[in-house]
């Protein structure tokens, strides 16, 4: 069988995991996909810079393939912040990197919902308890009072206990654009704060093996909604990527080599990727970006 190229899930937001779960397990069907947890501590100072070296730590630290070689790149994926620090890392060690999979992460990639806070917080004289609950209901929509409650505690103790890049006197600034990585690009189509007012700041930025999708009827948190459509959109963007057709067949070669009998058969299935899989998923990318281009 081919091996398929390892996928990692970013997580320095661990209250706000359980969002994630549901698009990890249908990732997970037939692909390797890790989680990568950074858990902030009371006492440690927030600092984007530091995260991304201890992403860089753990994947330098994983061991050699069987021949030798460096252990392959990732497919790196994040939402909101996670994927801010995903995008800084593409950005300073492409080399370790196969794809960059952003989720509700604008062409300004520090302004997020936890941004969104601390400017209502300055402008508006209102208690932290109010704001959150305004939040909620841009975040989420209109939901049961009970929901709401338990979703308000949620964003408190992220605020409290995560990394954030924002504080009530001073904000980080991530550069705009994107990187030299193949790079996907989610967002919910509702969403108001990534992505406001409709517009599409990302489409400047994009490379030519780059996509921007966006889901309808999505909000912030678009893949716990919505996580069967966002598994598919990035399981075909990962399978029509070049360098993974490549890996394909370069396994297929080394197992016809180790096994002549299978010569034969290996030949057939090389040449069944090469005739199915381009096209069929070419014919999905341009209708993804046709329905881009339709809402802008």
């Amino acid at each position: 069988m081919h091996r398929k190229t390892e996928a990692l899930w970013l997580s320095v937001s661990p209250h706000l995991k359980c969002f994630d779960q549901r698009l990890l397990s249908r990732l997970s069907k037939g692909r390797n996909v890790r989680r990568w947890q950074y858990c902030q501590t009371i006492d440690e100072p927030c600092s984007a810079a530091a995260v991304v070296e201890s992403l860089h730590e753990y994947l330098r630290s994983r061991p050699l393939q069987s021949n030798g070689q460096p252990a392959p790149k990732v497919h790196l994926m994040g939402h909101g912040v996670s994927g801010a620090i995903g995008l800084l890392y593409a950005r300073q060690y492409p080399q370790h990197v196969a794809s960059l999979t952003l989720l509700s992460v604008g062409a300004a990639p520090a302004i997020n919902w936890q941004a969104h806070y601390y400017a209502l917080r300055r402008l508006i004289p209102c208690s932290r308890e109010i704001i959150l609950g305004q939040l909620v209901r841009l975040l989420f929509g209109e939901q049961a009072p009970r929901f709401a409650t338990a979703l308000t505690h949620l964003l408190a103790k992220d605020l409290d206990s995560n990394l954030t890049l924002h504080s009530l006197t001073d904000s980080i600034h991530i550069e705009s654009g994107g990187a030299e990585v193949p790079l996907l690009i989610c967002n919910g189509a509702e969403d108001e704060i990534t992505v406001p007012y409709r517009a599409h700041p990302w489409q400047k930025w994009l490379k030519s093996d780059d996509l921007l999708w966006r889901c309808p009827e999505g909000r912030y948190f678009f893949h716990f909604h919505h996580c069967q459509s966002v598994a598919k959109i990035i399981s075909n963007y990962w399978a029509q990527l070049p360098d993974q057709l490549a890996t394909l067949r370069a396994d297929q070669s080394d197992s016809s080599r180790t096994d002549s009998s299978r010569t034969d058969s290996s030949t057939t299935q090389v040449t069944r990727l090469r005739e199915q899989i381009p096209g069929d998923l070419a014919a999905e990318s341009c209708s993804i970006t046709r329905h881009s281009c339709t809402r802008q």
